[in-house]
């Protein structure tokens, strides 16, 4: 069972997924606004977050943003009633996981947050044997340790959201390789059908920004028409000193 907080202002459609998101097994919070939706996380902490993008008052992309500022780790799908590329992306960039156009689908608003819920918990998963733990990997300034789930950059921690680390895990797991859009979409979010690139090209650019590496020195490659890599350093994934 998952902890949710709904910040939607609608009350027909937040009563609506309150009742359908507790019958499929959840423990959800529902509040009409994003200064309410924000005091509730200073009181307690949900394991998921569905976040409107057209509230009153403080806009959804704003409460985004001050979640992500306060906490990297919780997950955030983001709900919009507009299908418009620049209001999705937009929303991606500010630091969602996920989306959903409304009218939401109570299935699948559950099938997004089960898949989201597993990143989180299956992130450190990777090459080696049962039991075997994987120790820290380094990557010219990058060192990754998959097993605390931590990426630091110059000794320095980088906090990631669920997705980002996700997404530098399997990057990063095989350098060399190219993945296409597609392929990363099932890797990361889970989404086996035709699925929209632009959850993966946001948090590309999301995860570059918190790297802060030079653009000729980038660890994930863009390889055009194809997808993306990471970038095969000398040494690559060498065993770091704990």
């Amino acid at each position: 069972m998952a902890r949710l907080l709904v910040i939607e202002d609608d009350r027909a459609v937040r009563e609506g997924l309150l009742l359908a998101l507790r019958r499929q097994g959840h423990d959800v919070a529902a509040v009409p606004s994003g200064e309410e939706g924000l005091a509730h996380l200073r009181a307690q902490r949900p394991d998921v977050v569905v976040l409107d993008l057209m509230l009153p008052g403080m806009p959804g992309l704003e409460v985004c943003r001050r979640i992500r500022a306060a906490d990297d780790q919780v997950p955030i799908i983001m709900a919009t009633a507009r299908g418009d590329d620049i209001d999705i992306v937009v929303g991606l960039e500010a630091g969602a996981d996920d989306y959903v156009v409304k009218p939401v689908q109570a299935r699948v608003l559950d099938a997004r947050i089960r898949a989201v819920l597993r990143r989180v918990a299956g992130a450190g998963a990777g090459p080696g044997g049962a039991g075997q733990v994987p120790r820290p990997e380094r990557h010219g300034d990058l060192t990754i340790d998959r097993a605390a789930l931590a990426v630091s950059r110059h000794g320095v921690p980088v906090p990631l959201a669920p997705s980002e680390l996700r997404l530098l895990l399997v990057l990063s797991a095989s350098p060399g390789q190219v993945f296409s859009r597609q392929q990363l979409l099932e890797a990361v979010w889970e989404h086996s059908y035709h699925g929209d690139a632009r959850l993966v090209d946001a948090c590309v650019k999301r995860l570059r920004t918190k790297l802060d590496e030079p653009a000729e020195e980038r660890c994930i490659q863009t390889v055009r028409g194809f997808g993306y890599q990471f970038r095969r350093f000398s040494a690559t994934a060498r065993q770091a000193p704990r």
